[in-house]
Formats: structure tokens, sequence, C-alpha cells
């Protein structure tokens, strides 16, 4: 079994961060580790507070992996101050981490801010050229490049110019267009759309941490990045066809739908 580390904040009602991470490696059949950067105050109607990890700690924690058991692969998710973005950066230089999976987290759904924005050209300095695979949304690459994102052509202007800034995969998530859910993947040579049907459900709280950590999980087991992100793709869209309705705000995705499925006909 491939193990997989998240290192991300903490989300009290289990729907993003750390804990969709790890449901999602379980579901890809591999085990997950966690570095904490932060503790949010969150449930699915938003986030109302965040208390970060220090800098020392995050970076024994990365030690403490790292010391003790092989790591397949990284998803590096919430890291919202300059000096948390310099220790991960430093540590997974140092232990020459692989298949890194950048998901650059800034602003929640609720429009907390997640990213100090002074971290933003650290992040783009420190963590991009370390990804394997960065994993921005529209909101995200806009803010990263500086380009108003309406279209396909801009998403694959936006994705070359992340590329540029030293990633050596770039996935623009579209689900914030107005059509279908269209992801452009860029990986130096060629655009490749990866296209999937909206699904009409309010219930997508976490959608961004299950897909990039589906990436990471299957990296970790040999495939290529656009293997890894196709197999992703398909894994988020079913656990958010049978999203839960939990909560009275924005209700988190199904990790385990094909799981408990298997369950209750092993029951019947």
């Amino acid at each position: 079994m491939k193990h997989v580390l998240t290192i991300a904040g903490s989300d009290s009602c289990g729907g993003a961060g750390i804990q969709a991470d790890l449901k999602t490696f379980s579901a890809q059949g591999t085990y997950g580790m966690s570095v904490i950067t932060a503790v949010t105050v969150q449930n699915t109607r938003g986030v109302f507070g965040c208390q970060d990890i220090t800098p020392e700690i995050i970076r024994w924690q990365i030690d403490a992996i790292f010391t003790d058991i092989e790591v397949d692969a990284v998803k590096v998710g919430m890291v919202s101050k300059i000096d948390t973005i310099h220790a991960i950066a430093e540590k997974l230089r140092q232990y020459q981490a692989k298949n890194i999976v950048i998901d650059p987290v800034m602003i929640s759904k609720s429009g907390f801010d997640l990213m100090q924005p002074e971290a933003k050209e650290t992040l783009i300095k420190e963590l991009i050229p370390l990804a394997d695979v960065v994993t921005p949304n529209l909101p995200e690459a806009e803010v990263m490049t500086g380009l108003s994102i309406k279209t396909l052509p801009d998403m694959e202007k936006a994705a070359k110019m992340i590329y540029d800034m030293g990633a050596k995969n770039v996935l623009i998530k579209g689900g914030h267009l107005e059509n279908d859910a269209t992801d452009v993947l860029f990986d130096g040579e060629n655009y490749i759309s990866l296209k999937a049907k909206r699904i009409p459900t309010k219930n997508t709280h976490g959608t961004g941490c299950t897909l990039s950590s589906a990436i990471a999980a299957n990296l970790a087991k040999g495939k290529t990045p656009q293997e890894a992100i196709q197999i992703a793709k398909e894994y988020i869209t079913v656990a958010i066809e049978h999203a839960l309705d939990i909560g009275h705000g924005v209700g988190p995705t199904n990790h385990f739908y094909q799981l408990y499925q298997k369950a209750a006909m092993e029951i019947d």
C-alpha cells in the first residue's frame, strides 16, 4: 500500500481540509498521513475563525513523518502565512519529496480568506516550482495570474502562465464556469480539456481538497499525471453526484459512496 501525506488545515465539520484528504486517500486505496497547518472554525454554513499552527510545529510534524515512513506522494492544501510556506518548502526540498500536488487554497466558499494576501507571492515562489501538479480553481487562478478568466481560452492562457511559474502540470478547474464543468490541463506542450456533466447540487463542500488528494493518491500508485487527474475527476464526479445533505448550508461530497454501496449489497 502506498503512503500519501497531506499538509493542510483542519475542517471541524469534516467535509474539507485534512479530514477530506484522509477520507480520499482511503477511498483510493492508499494510507493517509497528515501535517496540520491550521485549525479552522467551520461548518456547512461557512468559516468563522482560524488558528495557525506555528512553523516550528509544522516542521516537526513533517520531520516525524519523513524520518519514519516512506512518503509516496504529498498534497499541500491550506497554507495561510509566509512563515508556514517557507517551513513546508524547506522540508519538502530537504526530504526530496516526490509526487507533490499543490492545491492553492485561498478563499473559502463563504468568502473567508484562508491565505493572507501577502503570502501569495511566497506561494508562487516557494511551492509552485515544487509541484508535479497544481490545481487552482478559477478565482485562485485569477489571483495567481491577474487575469479575468471567463472562457476556455482564458483558462488555457492562465494555465500557461502558472506553468511558467515552475509547475510541471497545471490543472485549471472549471467548476465556476456557467456551462459544463470543464477543466483544462497543461503539461508544457499540450492543452487537454477534461469534461464532465454539471451536477445540480448545492452540496460541494470540499470538492477541491478531494480532487487534489485523489490526484496525489493516484500519482503515488504510479499513474501518470494525466491518468491520475482523469481518475480523480471521475471519483469526484461520483462523490458530488451522491453528495450528503448534511447541515444547513453547503454539505460535503460523499467520499465513500462506492464503499457504502458495496457494504449495503453485502448486507442485503
